[in-house]
């Protein structure tokens, strides 16, 4: 039984030492696929492409989110196996096209979200 009352802030605080445990149990592929899902779904609403559609519509921020996953996806090349990493191409392809389809100003290709890393993307 722990010697902390329940209303501490100490007894509300995460156990960070269960929580790395966790997380020492989870392989790093299973890691880096969150986290390009979510990245992915993050861009996604950002992009208007939700059932809400313009309510959180932000180029800007799907811009950062986009980029943040193409560069994700760029560093874990050899690091993940075509399995995981074809889906989640495919996946940022569908969102630079998207984010191109949705910009008032076309960016130049190779200079869309993301391409620095992919290079231009057609349609």
């Amino acid at each position: 039984m722990s010697d902390t009352p329940p209303d501490s802030p100490a007894a509300e605080s995460p156990d960070f030492d269960a929580m790395a445990r966790d997380i020492a149990e989870v392989p790093a592929v299973e890691v880096i696929v969150t986290v390009a899902v979510n990245l992915m779904s993050a861009a996604a609403v950002k992009l208007g492409l939700t059932e809400e559609g313009d309510k959180y519509k932000d180029l800007d921020e799907a811009r950062k989110l986009v980029t943040a996953l193409a560069g994700l996806l760029d560093a874990s090349t050899t690091e993940i196996s075509s399995f995981h990493a074809a889906p989640l191409r495919d996946g940022l392809k569908s969102l630079q096209l998207a984010f191109r389809e949705a910009s008032l100003v076309r960016d130049e290709p190779g200079q869309g979200p993301g391409e620095k890393y992919t290079g231009p993307v057609y349609g």
